[in-house]
């Protein structure tokens, strides 16, 4: 199984756009994640429906954010993109015959669920708001550390 980044992605572009003024086209989010368009327009459209963005047609047009970053958490967005696989592992099969594979089932089912269940925990407690003022932090370290060079993000 694929590790699955769509969570990562997406916080990405929603704290781009708490950088910028205005909307930002779809063109300018696929860029920043490297992926068609369509895609971005699909994946924004969930959180649109969610109360996360926004989005406005016409010139100068696009996505913005129509939420306090403070009041938005990493389960948030992560519930919004359909709650994705957590973790690649997986029982070699869900019904087995094999009394050895049952028990293997059993140990692995338990660590998997406590793992998600602190995990989801972990999502919940931090806010867009913290990773934005992350984000600032390294950047004026940065700009310390590098006098003249800043990260870009436009």
């Amino acid at each position: 199984m694929r590790p699955n980044s769509q969570l990562s992605g997406v916080l990405h572009v929603l704290l781009h756009m708490a950088e910028h003024d205005g909307p930002v086209t779809s063109e300018v989010l696929a860029l920043m994640m490297q992926t068609n368009p369509v895609v971005i327009r699909r994946i924004m459209a969930g959180l649109r429906d969610s109360g996360y963005v926004r989005s406005e047609k016409g010139h100068g047009g696009g996505w913005s954010l129509a939420c306090d970053l403070a009041g938005v958490t990493l389960r948030d967005i992560y519930d919004s993109l359909g709650c994705p696989s957590l973790f690649a592992i997986a029982n070699r099969s869900e019904a087995p015959d094999c009394l050895v594979e049952q028990a293997v089932n059993a140990a692995l089912d338990d660590a998997l669920h406590e793992a998600e269940t602190l995990l989801l925990a972990r999502l919940g407690s931090v806010t867009l708001a913290g990773l934005s003022a992350d984000f600032h932090k390294r950047m004026a370290q940065r700009k310390r550390s590098r006098k003249g060079q800043t990260c870009d993000v436009s």
